[in-house]
């Protein structure tokens, strides 16, 4: 499968052997990519709009992987057990409705080893979330596509430190 460059970079940062939970999967193509490349070894694909959702399913379908990879309908994290994936995956939403999506379950965030995290709006304010969270983001990439840039990041639970009133301001944790 061909998936974007931003989309392959996203998936990229994805550790191999991981159980993925990908958020707001639209499409599925990310674990459907991550599953045929052997890079993970289950997946649960989410999605808060059934017509998504029900795509992601038949391209799931369409590739072979029902054994493989889950479909659920879900707001956010609401349909992911604690400890249920390693990678959580959200990619392609604004900063406020992913620091939402994360801050309602945030126990369930910081159980998974690692998050893929890709913001597109409010990016200085959505790291400050992420360090005040406990989330320390470990490595960035950013990918231009079409003309737009998309800043990637992985972070991980368990390091909380307090921001320098630079960062405060600006954002630039890394």
């Amino acid at each position: 499968m061909q998936i974007s460059r931003r989309l392959q970079a996203i998936a990229e940062m994805v550790t191999p052997g991981s159980r993925l939970a990908d958020v707001g999967t639209d499409h599925g193509y990310v674990p459907i990519y991550l599953m045929q490349s052997k890079r993970i070894v289950f997946a649960v694909a989410s999605d808060v709009r059934p017509g998504p959702l029900a795509r992601a399913k038949q391209n799931i379908e369409e590739a072979g992987l029902s054994d493989y990879i889950e479909v659920r309908l879900s707001d956010g994290l609401a349909a992911l057990k604690k400890g249920e994936a390693d990678t959580i995956l959200i990619a392609g939403m604004g900063g406020p409705l992913m620091e939402r999506i994360l801050q309602e379950r945030l126990e369930t965030a910081c159980a998974a080893a690692e998050l893929i995290l890709q913001p597109q709006s409010e990016i200085p304010a959505f790291r400050r979330f992420l360090a005040k969270a406990g989330l320390c983001v470990t490595q960035e990439k950013m990918i231009c596509e079409g003309g737009k840039y998309y800043l990637i990041m992985k972070a991980v639970p368990g390091r909380s430190y307090s921001l320098t009133a630079s960062q405060e301001r600006f954002g630039t944790i890394l």
